[in-house]
């Protein structure tokens, strides 16, 4: 008798060492042209009140870019990161800090680098609207930390 788990427990089994911040959490309407804008904007804000220089990446709900801007002097390749950050937060309901978390415990948290569209790096974060996640905002260009701290500068207009 040949006993195997159900391929669903198995396809789950990278997501037990993830913090579930915000992993249930439904998804909603895609975020609008004119709310990205604003979220951008305020985490240009908070960008510049650092003098820092990052790319800001708006995704809407189902991981599609809607709206990104690099500032000047940021490093060509934060774009594709910043893109990446954003899709790693809308598509698994989290922010992206919870897989570099994951990743520096080590052990069964290293399953992470293998997971298709996970950018294991903090600065991604999903945006929330009426209770529902309707996007999420990348950022890259300067620490994780510090893109982390633009990221949710730029998330918590919303609220």
């Amino acid at each position: 008798m040949n006993i195997r788990p159900p391929l669903v427990f198995i396809a789950l089994l990278p997501f037990a060492a993830l913090n579930p911040q915000v992993s249930n959490v439904p998804y909603g309407a895609p975020i609008p042209l004119e709310q990205a804008r604003t979220v951008l904007a305020a985490a240009q804000a908070e960008a510049r009140g650092n003098n820092w220089m990052v790319a800001v990446a708006i995704v809407d709900s189902g991981g599609h870019l809607v709206l990104f801007e690099r500032m000047d002097t940021t490093q060509y390749a934060s774009a594709t990161v910043a893109i990446e950050k954003a899709r790693t937060s809308s598509g698994f309901r989290r922010p992206s800090k919870a897989f570099q978390d994951s990743v520096s415990a080590g052990g069964e948290g290293l399953r992470i680098l293998d997971l298709t569209g996970a950018m294991a790096i903090e600065g991604g974060h999903p945006l929330l609207h009426d209770g529902k996640i309707i996007g999420a905002i990348g950022v890259s260009g300067v620490t994780s930390a510090q893109d982390g701290q633009i990221a949710r500068a730029g998330a918590a207009i919303l609220q």
